[in-house]
């Protein structure tokens, strides 16, 4: 299978190190990956401000890139989703969209495509893992805790392959950190102490460090801990499984 490995734009620019680890999980595993040049930003910013017709060349662009691939992994269970369940719709009428079928989070596409089983990075610490909203209700990445489902999370199932690693959760472990993209902005006081709960609630377990799939959630309650002074790193999930390979 050809997989063809889209790095989301604030990850390219802000987080670079998170698509350099994702390229090489993706060949430590004998995957055939590549990364096309000149990608650019999924539309989601323009999307979410209510500027869909700014987002749909970006979705048109994307399809094209795109489409001589059987998978399409990103490290963005944000991006992941916005491409899955809006792209049909910004799409109607021009051509049949073919991408949203082809777009896994790298968690996902990991645990259920791959269906890794092998030992992993090496990670000798302890981690408090962050369920980002996307990811628990739109991409299915662990089970929601407002429904009487069976409890599942292939983001730790993943962890557990790291060697040395100790993973924990906070108290009310699928709750929102607070930035919600536009949100933040929109409404930054909540936005802020969302994040401080959030954050206090993952120190709580003791952790050194704080997980999760997706950059924009690791981001803002980066910046609250750092306001804060509180002592407490993040690493992008796929940071963590490439350690040490």
């Amino acid at each position: 299978m050809k997989i063809g490995l889209f790095i989301p734009c604030y990850v390219d620019v802000v987080y670079p190190q998170v698509g350099v680890a994702a390229y090489k999980i993706l060949k430590h595993l004998g995957l055939d990956v590549d990364y096309p040049l000149n990608q650019t930003c999924c539309g989601q910013p323009m999307a979410n401000a209510g500027f869909e017709n700014q987002a749909t060349p970006l979705a048109e662009k994307f399809e094209e890139k795109f489409k001589s691939f059987d998978y399409v992994v990103a490290p963005s269970v944000s991006c992941t989703a916005f491409i899955k369940l809006n792209y049909p719709r910004l799409l109607k009428g021009k051509h049949q969209c073919t991408t949203s079928d082809k777009i896994m989070d790298i968690v996902e596409f990991l645990h259920d495509v791959v269906k890794v089983d092998q030992r992993l990075g090496t990670f000798p610490h302890k981690v408090s893992l962050h369920n980002s909203c996307h990811g628990v209700r739109e991409l299915g990445l662990s089970s929601p805790s407002e429904k009487n489902v069976p409890k599942f999370n292939k983001i730790k199932d993943l962890l557990e392959l790291v060697d040395g690693i100790q993973v924990v959760e906070p108290e009310r472990p699928d709750e929102c950190c607070g930035f919600g993209g536009m949100f933040a902005i929109e409404e930054t006081a909540i936005s802020a102490q969302m994040g401080r709960d959030k954050v206090e609630r993952h120190i709580q377990t003791g952790a050194e460090y704080v997980t999760g799939p997706d950059c924009s959630c690791l981001m803002h309650m980066a910046g609250v801990a750092k306001k804060e002074g509180l002592n407490i790193e993040f690493k992008h999930v796929v940071e963590i499984l490439a350690a040490g390979l």
